[in-house]
């Protein structure tokens, strides 16, 4: 799962906004760089630890010539899964079923008031209309030339069987 993937999963739990999911995202893993740049572990319970670790400098061996090289000293980032997620993920834990996301509910008071008003608008309206415009006959309708039918569609042409292959002739 990459990073688009992983706010498309999240879009349910923010009322279906991937911007807002986004965000959610960022602001997350943007805590989670700060802390662990400054040298702080960030841990979060059931899931697992980030920490920064010191690597010390090394001599290690080129695979192509064989010669001992040095290695340089680093700062890399080490993740620690929590028991329970390594418990889930061997299977000796089940997964809990994930969070439903919120269901939207209006209230009813105001639900009916939007929906009356719009309803008598529309209505008066449409009345008016009704009775400003005076009926008139219509001309009567010419008729129209009948339609010319179709040419018959072609056949395809069937396909060319390929030559057969020429023989070797031995000399």
């Amino acid at each position: 799962m990459n990073k688009a993937q992983f706010i498309a999963y999240l879009a349910p739990q923010f009322g279906d906004s991937k911007k807002e999911a986004a965000r959610a995202v960022d602001v997350v893993f943007d805590a989670i760089v700060r802390n662990i740049s400054k040298g702080d572990d960030v841990m979060i319970n059931d899931f697992g630890k980030f920490k920064k670790v010191d690597r010390p400098a090394r001599k290690g061996r080129n695979p192509f010539t064989g010669e001992t090289i040095q290695i340089k000293a680093s700062k890399k980032v080490r993740f620690l899964p929590a028991k329970a997620l390594k418990e889930i993920i061997s299977g000796a834990r089940k997964l809990e079923a994930a969070p439903k996301p919120p269901v939207k509910v209006l209230p009813k008071v105001a639900a009916k008031v939007a929906v009356k008003p719009v309803v008598k608008v529309a209505a008066k309206k449409a009345a008016p209309a009704k009775k400003a415009a005076p009926a008139k006959k219509a001309a009567p309708a010419k008729k129209a030339a009948p339609a010319k039918k179709a040419a018959p569609a072609k056949k395809a042409a069937p396909a060319k069987k390929a030559a057969p292959a020429k023989k070797a002739v031995k000399r």
